[in-house]
């Protein structure tokens, strides 16, 4: 398995070295050297729910695959060879196992803070054991949950979320926020209360247009828990990426759809937003590489999916 690991690197290397080609800097180790391009290593899972061990080998479709200690090692080995890394969720961090039913969310948020998250949206599935129970859960959570269309006021998540967040790596400023999935009729009324369900369209322009017009962030990231795309007329990430401006990169979650490359669609101005998901339960773990070259501005992104294995 560790074979199969250096040759998924290997092929990971040599898009790369493309990607810095055709910034027309060569290859890797030459684009690398230079102080006016800078490597945005972006890491995501989403739908995790509850799978901390990995499947069973029970003959499956998935035995084998998955587990939280095969993805952190995976995490560290790639933040060992990466400067600047963000680690991401985009929901139902919670319900699948029975770790769950035993410790609530409890082993499942801090492992996630033991590996270095640095931000994660709400999927309807982190409802399952009521406001309540997921307020419980919180001190073990060591990163912020980022929700924009989700109104808390009324319900004891106020103020216990947040509805973007800035980092800084390397002189960029990336701004991440979270839109959620519509609760009624997904999830029972006595676990979200009084949540307010808001427009995610709306708020995803208005928090995209803050992030990079107000407070001038180079690259913005949308935590998705809309689902990629449905056949009725629902806002899904499709639909979203469509329908808004100011959006880099779309991370998803919900439809747990195996996505083999991001998908690039055009929005309002005629620009490229990425959609991504890399399934569910921890089986895959998303990598996106931007190259921002600082002096033509010009971005380059690389991907793969990374299946988390018995091979690190």
């Amino acid at each position: 398995m560790e074979e199969l690991f250096q040759i998924n690197r290997r092929d990971f290397l040599k898009k790369s070295g493309l990607a810095a080609v055709a910034l027309g800097f060569g290859t890797v180790s030459a684009f690398a050297k230079r102080d006016s391009v800078v490597q945005l290593t972006i890491l995501h899972t989403n739908d995790v729910h509850s799978r901390i061990d990995p499947f069973p080998m029970d003959g499956s479709r998935n035995q084998g695959l998955g587990g939280v200690a095969r993805r952190a090692a995976l995490v560290k080995k790639i933040r060992s060879e990466q400067p600047n890394v963000l680690l991401l969720d985009a929901g139902d961090v919670f319900q699948g196992t029975p770790y769950f039913n035993l410790y609530g969310g409890e082993l499942e948020f801090t492992i996630m803070s033991q590996m270095g998250y640095d931000a994660c949206t709400m999927g309807n599935h982190d409802f399952d054991n009521g406001i309540a129970g997921f307020v419980k859960q919180l001190p073990h959570a060591n990163f912020p949950f980022l929700v924009s269309n989700y109104d808390f006021n009324n319900t004891g998540l106020k103020g216990k979320t947040l509805p973007y967040k800035i980092f800084k790596k390397q002189g960029l400023k990336i701004g991440v926020f979270g839109v959620c999935i519509e609760l009624e009729g997904l999830v029972n009324k006595k676990n979200y209360l009084e949540t307010v369900y808001l427009d995610p369209i709306a708020k995803a322009n208005e928090i995209a247009s803050s992030l990079r017009n107000d407070q001038h962030c180079d690259f913005v990231i949308c935590l998705s828990h809309l689902g990629y795309k449905y056949k009725e007329n629902k806002v899904s990430d499709q639909i979203l990426a469509k329908s808004t401006r100011n959006i880099d990169l779309i991370i998803g979650g919900h439809t747990h759809t195996f996505m083999k490359e991001p998908e690039p669609i055009l929005n309002l101005d005629g620009k490229v937003t990425t959609i991504n998901q890399v399934g569910f339960a921890g089986i895959n773990l998303g990598r996106l590489d931007y190259f921002f070259d600082r002096d033509s501005g010009k971005q380059k992104m690389v991907s793969a999916v990374l299946p988390v294995r018995d091979c690190v």
